[in-house]
């Protein structure tokens, strides 16, 4: 397995179906902060659960497909980042992300991110990375803009959360603005 250093004490990683209990002690710290903002899916309440959707993210990587990461600082695991969708054929992929409190503020989330993006765009070719997030998350949508992401628009009321529909923003970045962000 494979370690690649966010900062002195954080590092990122795979999380395989074998990380369940892991997974899922990290959820018991991260459920209720992020469960307004990720998928339904997402957010197991049990071991079980936690092999079930390391499972499915195991699968889609085998097949090409979505891809999910740990970030660990001081050794425990705090979040996470993702390839929600990845289309090798159309070059295109979705990012997204989950942290639990204790660990915001620390950059983690924007230097994993670009390490996904980096790997998309220069090995494996993507043209174009999306970024989804509810309207009303202002750091997801800070994320997106420290990427060097654009906002496209608003998908209204696509969001449903507790009987509540909210409107989703859509950010991307394409490969010509990711090879000159920052020059």
């Amino acid at each position: 397995m494979f370690a690649l250093p966010l900062r002195d004490d954080a590092h990122l990683s795979p999380l395989e179906p074998w990380h369940a209990e892991e997974f899922a002690a990290h959820l018991d710290r991260a459920r209720e902060h992020i469960r307004p903002w990720v998928g339904a899916a997402f957010v197991t309440d049990d071991v079980d659960g936690a092999r079930a959707t390391l499972g499915r993210y195991a699968e889609r990587q085998a097949a090409d497909g979505a891809r999910l990461y740990g970030i660990r600082r001081e050794g425990t695991l705090v979040g996470g980042v993702m390839f929600v969708s990845f289309d090798a054929a159309s070059g295109t992929c979705e990012v997204g992300c989950w942290l639990e409190p204790a660990a915001e503020g620390h950059g983690l989330i924007t230097r994993a991110c670009e390490t996904l993006l980096d790997w998309a765009f220069t090995v494996r070719g993507m043209h174009r990375a999306e970024w989804v997030c509810r309207a009303d998350n202002e750091r997801s949508a800070a994320v997106a803009k420290r990427l060097g992401m654009t906002l496209e628009g608003v998908r209204r009321a696509s969001w449903p959360y507790e009987g509540v529909r909210y409107d989703a923003q859509q950010w991307s970045v394409l490969a010509p603005e990711w090879r000159t962000r920052g020059v």
